[in-house]
């Protein structure tokens, strides 16, 4: 006895993807503003000692957070400056390299980045 034959299981697959359109996404409407920051976070603790006069060289945040050097860069270089926009200076001291933010405006190359909406 043979059984008739149907459709492939490719052909009714693309069948089901065609037939089934996605909506787009939207953004979720309970995401919360830039401007509101916990305090006990390590990304506030990083940003409240780059704000003080001595500022922070990357091994005290490396301590503070208990994050590997290259991930303090990244966080210097991915969330402060670009994201935050924030002015991030450094300077060679007796104690190494030591960041600071300073107050105004961000600097030259992050104001001439497009935002990322």
């Amino acid at each position: 006895m043979t059984k008739p034959k149907s459709k492939s299981k490719a052909s009714i697959r693309s069948a089901a993807r065609t037939t089934s359109k996605s909506k787009p996404r939207s953004k979720s409407a309970h995401s919360s503003p830039k401007t509101t920051t916990r305090p006990d976070t390590k990304h506030a603790r990083i940003l409240a000692m780059l704000r003080t006069p001595a500022g922070a060289t990357i091994a005290a945040i490396m301590t503070a957070t208990e994050w590997q050097q290259h991930s303090v860069r990244g966080f210097l270089a991915g969330v402060v400056r670009k994201k935050l926009g924030l002015n991030l200076v450094s300077e060679q001291t007796d104690k190494g390299r030591v960041y600071r933010i300073k107050d105004g405006k961000a600097s030259p190359a992050a104001a001439d980045r497009p935002q990322a909406a």
